[in-house]
């Protein structure tokens, strides 16, 4: 295994990684307006400066671990399984959705819950 290879493995990440984090923020950013929409005008109370601060926490910290995917796809594409791992790897891809989503969907739930504290942003 050569610089080369490493390179190509990178290269090839980053074509098929990047322009689906349009897709994966997108969702995320779906999942929390539906939320805030949902437990609306209790929701609009919620909002501060604070609490957008930790929204954007959030999504900055979202799109680190989307960064995880990076890890797992050079390393598989570094392996003798390379092919069979490129056919199958949109599994990765969607496992992280659903578990982002699912992690999105709980937080927005708490934070724009209607039984939520005012002074607090997780209630």
């Amino acid at each position: 295994m050569n610089a080369l290879h490493v390179r190509d493995a990178l290269t090839n990440a980053i074509r098929y990684w990047e322009p689906r984090r349009i897709l994966y923020n997108g969702i995320l950013t779906g999942i929390v307006l539906t939320y805030f929409g949902l437990n609306y005008p209790v929701s609009k109370r919620m909002l501060s400066v604070d609490s957008l601060l930790l929204i954007f926490i959030l999504a900055v910290l979202a799109n680190i671990a989307y960064c995880a995917a990076y890890v797992a796809d050079v390393f598989a594409q570094l392996s003798a399984c390379r092919f069979t791992w490129l056919r199958y790897r949109w599994i990765l891809l969607v496992t992280g959705m659903l578990f982002a989503g699912t992690v999105t969907r709980w937080f927005s739930i708490a934070f724009f819950s209607s039984t939520a504290n005012p002074n607090h942003p997780f209630g």
